[in-house]
């Protein structure tokens, strides 16, 4: 089974130190129990517990600390750091944020050329601190061309930083702190580093009623060396831009690892649960609400999986991650929150309990697709692909599965962060064609119809500043998109054909729905609406395959139990 269950973490690792990242950590947790970590989630209690428990095993610099940096088995490996984020959101979201966090607070710093503050970063990961990603402002979100943070040069060689962020996890305690800002004078961006425990910076309040600390936080003519910067201009854009590539991909892990522990207590408490004579799994609407909800999370780790191949396939010749990154950020998450809700209208009053995983979990998995509006900034980029993808076609040499132990040093020096509409992507209907199923062959008829109005239709002068319009067609596009990833990837996994036409079932709903949207909106031409209307299909209704896809859902009661 392709979905994690710490019980029977026998997975296999190309080495025992990555191995032993992994089942230290579960035993962190299961040792602690289920009681003891809700207790810290309903009274909001730092996790002190936890990070002194990841300092004393390394566990940050092992998994955050690219090659040559570190200790000999540190590196910065895409593939293990998503198991890594899927086990730490398996069990607490706040967990997985201290860790997020760190990853975006790092990433200015080993992106740029400044070695002393690139060797202070090894050792202090070495000595367990956290790290912070001074970006965000209250009043700019994520507008960061309006930054108002403000470095102004004194005569004497160096500066002063003013200015407030907000929204900063871990700006508490970080003792590095990336921080954006523009230089007085000449507005040029810059990134340098501050610590959160220096007396000109001040903590002002953590704006969340969390366990984890979201800090609103002033810099108050903070003293600023040539030595702290460690990017100026264009450089320092792109290193902003570079390091959500690498650090907001995590929030699809986080999404996935939320909903497979919420999947395991909710069929079991279904399961386990009668009401007028009957278990609740035996309704059949319960049943459809699990087969979804189980569906969409294969689909999920299996998207999340195949672009982080890409990722660390990457090169200044082959950028197709910059799309199937955002993919991640934006579908996974929200596709995380259609997870949540087909369990919860299952076991409906239960999830409120505050006993429950769940309870915790319909809460958390709301944050994903918003941090940064992941959503609207996501799609907004993910159109600028499109042309390309479906119409300028290019050869790539075949990405494998990259489970091995590499580390992915291109990601520390991605170059610029433009020319998004140049870059070309393969054939997707090669890995579609692949497979004779009777929803796969539907689906590419929604996608036939999708680029028939692409190519006879598209949206004129007026159309493409409509902003509404362009969300509505990007998520079709994005459905598209996420289908020949998962595709990919159920080939590379072995995945059986049942499971792979009952996924393109909510896949085919889903892009229905979208074209219904688009349909819908004011702009819309006939030519444009008559093709929205032919995109919607109804799925291949086999009752056979959906009850082999049903009893796999329901032998999951009783899968997992955290320990009490």
């Amino acid at each position: 089974m392709i979905l994690l269950n710490p019980d029977k973490h026998s997975r296999q690792y190309p080495d025992e130190r990555s191995r032993e990242v992994m089942l230290r950590t579960i035993e962190f947790f299961e040792t602690r129990g289920k009681k003891r970590l809700k207790e810290a989630d309903h009274e909001r209690v730092w996790y002190r517990d936890f990070l002194d428990f990841v300092g004393a095993e390394e566990l940050f610099a092992t998994m955050s600390t690219p090659a040559g940096y570190g200790a000999a088995d540190s590196r910065w490996d895409t593939w293990r750091i998503c198991e890594f984020a899927e086990i730490l959101g398996f069990y607490g979201l706040q967990y997985w944020y201290t860790w997020q966090v760190s990853v975006l607070g790092l990433g200015p710093i080993w992106m740029s050329a400044n070695e002393e503050q690139k060797t202070r970063a090894a050792e202090l990961l070495q000595q367990g601190e956290i790290f912070a990603f001074g970006l965000s402002e209250q009043h700019h979100g994520a507008d960061v061309y309006s930054t108002s943070m403000k470095l102004t040069p004194r005569d004497d060689g160096t500066y002063v930083a003013n200015g407030e962020k907000y929204y900063i996890g871990n700006a508490n305690e970080a003792r590095m702190v990336s921080v954006f800002a523009k230089l007085e004078g000449t507005e040029d961006y810059v990134f340098f580093v501050a610590d959160s425990q220096h007396e000109k910076f001040d903590v002002i309040k953590n704006v969340c009623n969390s366990q984890n600390y979201v800090a609103n936080f002033a810099l108050r003519d903070y003293p600023i060396a040539e030595a702290d910067i460690l990017h100026r201009g264009q450089d320092a854009w792109n290193a902003a831009l570079n390091t959500v590539n690498i650090g907001k991909f995590n929030l699809g892990w986080a999404s996935i690892g939320i909903c497979t522990h919420a999947l395991y207590e909710a069929i079991t408490h279904a399961a386990n649960r009668q009401l007028y004579g009957m278990y609740v799994t035996d309704f059949s609407h319960v049943q459809q609400m699990f087969v979804d909800a189980y569906t969409r999370l294969v689909a999920m780790k299996l998207v999340a999986l195949r672009a982080a191949d890409y990722m660390r396939s990457a090169s200044p010749q082959d950028r197709r991650y910059l799309l199937y990154n955002p993919v991640v950020k934006m579908k996974v998450t929200t596709q995380g929150e259609d997870v949540i809700n087909s369990m919860w209208d299952a076991i409906a009053a239960r999830g409120f309990e505050k006993d429950t995983y769940f309870e915790a979990a319909a809460r958390d998995i709301r944050a994903l697709p918003k941090l940064e509006g992941t959503v609207h900034v996501n799609i907004a980029l993910i159109v600028k692909f499109m042309p390309n993808f479906f119409f300028d076609h290019a050869e790539y040499p075949l990405v494998e599965r990259r489970d091995d132990p590499n580390n992915d040093a291109f990601l520390f020096d991605q170059g610029p962060a433009r020319g998004l509409s140049k870059i070309r992507f393969h054939d997707p209907d090669a890995i579609f064609d692949h497979f004779d199923l009777p929803n796969v062959r539907l689906f590419k008829e929604q996608i036939a119809v999708f680029k028939e109005l692409l190519m006879t239709a598209p949206p004129d002068e007026e159309q493409r500043k409509d902003v509404d319009l362009l969300m509505a067609a990007g998520e079709i596009f994005v459905c598209i998109v996420y289908g020949q990833l998962m595709l990919e990837n159920a080939r590379i996994y072995e995945i059986e054909e049942p499971l792979i036409d009952q996924i393109f079932d909510f896949m085919i709903r889903d892009l229905s729905k979208h074209a219904l949207t688009l349909y819908g909106k004011a702009s819309t031409s006939e030519t444009q609406m008559d093709c929205c209307l032919r995109m919607i299909r109804k799925p291949a209704v086999d009752r056979e395959r959906y009850e082999k896809v049903w009893k796999e859902v329901h032998a999951l009661n009783g899968a997992y139990e955290m320990k009490p």
